[in-house]
């Protein structure tokens, strides 16, 4: 059973995105092209036409779904519950002292090792 799913595509959203393409191509040699104005009317025309991008963007299935999910994230982060300071710090607390721990562990296998390879091949 091989079944395919077509998304339809809407022309007017493909229009919206290639216009947006060009729209972003034609800011850009322009804030090069009137290199004699001053930075900052060239800088504002350059966020203004991508402000303009952006919003005409937004109306397309692609920006409304990403409209959807920044939303939905919003949400989702107002679910989370944070832990309180004491138990952030009993937290780190108990980190630091494993790894402490596990780090004195480590380098007294370690030395045990060394130990015991040079006492098998003789350098000692």
């Amino acid at each position: 059973m091989n079944t395919q799913v077509e998304a339809s595509v809407n022309i007017f959203d493909v229009v919206k995105q290639v216009f947006s393409i060009v729209f972003v191509i034609a800011g850009v040699a322009a804030f090069y092209y009137f290199s004699d104005i001053k930075l900052i009317y060239r800088v504002l025309g350059l966020l203004a036409i991508s402000g303009g991008v952006i919003g005409m963007l937004a109306t397309t299935v692609w920006g409304e779904g990403i409209s959807r999910f920044i939303s939905d994230s919003k949400v989702e982060v107002r679910k989370i519950v944070w832990p309180t300071r004491e138990e952030t710090t009993r937290t780190t607390l108990l980190v630091f002292a494993m790894v402490s721990i596990v780090s004195l562990v480590l380098w007294l296998l370690d030395t045990f090792l060394f130990w015991g390879v040079r006492l098998l091949t003789g350098q000692s």
